[in-house]
């Protein structure tokens, strides 16, 4: 049996988690959120005290670390970090972590050794363009700046953050996750746009399972 990959790309709060959870528990497969792993690598580099400048000792954290995702849980080396890696200030490490080449290669030769026999769902940034260019289903699914700000200060992580704040923030990490040298955020040429702005979760999980469905009998 092959590998399926359904990759599924976009920026922060266009429901890129959300579709990807329920796509995978639909399909009974794996399920991965690359986004976690750059802030879990942000994270360990915060609590070691390990400056975000020095790529190569950052780059060796992802060599010494261990991810599982499991039950809507991040887990990194025997820890549950779901919670710590939502905090806004990890949002903007993880940023910087993410422009680092050192980091960025060891993460993807992690994130490809997923691809084992059998179905995976990956979701992140890059996902369609880099680190599976291949991939049997690309999804990327976007929403207005409004809607992206507003579902992220929803979050329980930004409770108590201004709305002003929050919307700032995004479009920072917005400016750097496209404007980076390696693998920027774009949408891949063969990819399937899913606009989520003012779309329920269950229509938006609807709309990619059906483009998920005929792409695959497609290809059988």
């Amino acid at each position: 049996m092959r590998t399926v990959v359904i990759a599924i790309d976009g920026p922060s709060g266009a429901g890129k988690g959300t579709v990807a959870r329920a796509i995978a528990k639909s399909l009974c497969c794996v399920y991965v959120d690359t986004g976690a792993m750059y802030r879990s690598v942000a994270l360990k580099a915060k609590d070691l005290g390990i400056s975000l400048g020095d790529e190569s000792l950052v780059a060796e954290l992802v060599s010494s670390s261990e991810f599982k995702f499991n039950a809507n849980k991040v887990i990194v080396d025997g820890h549950d970090v779901t919670q710590a890696i939502r905090a806004p200030e990890i949002d903007i490490a993880a940023a910087e972590v993410a422009r680092l080449p050192q980091v960025r290669a060891r993460l993807v030769a992690c994130q490809r050794a997923y691809a084992t026999a059998g179905m995976l769902v990956m979701e992140g940034r890059d996902i369609g363009t880099t680190v599976f260019p291949s991939a049997d289903v690309k999804i990327y699914l976007d929403a207005s700046p409004d809607e992206r700000a507003r579902r992220r200060a929803a979050d329980l992580s930004h409770r108590g953050s201004r709305g002003e704040e929050v919307a700032n923030a995004l479009e920072a990490r917005d400016r750097k996750d496209r404007t980076r040298e390696v693998s920027p955020l774009k949408k891949a040429a063969d990819a399937f746009l899913v606009e989520t702005t003012g779309v329920s979760v269950e229509d938006v999980v609807h709309q990619v399972m059906t483009i998920v469905r005929d792409k695959l009998r497609d290809r059988s």
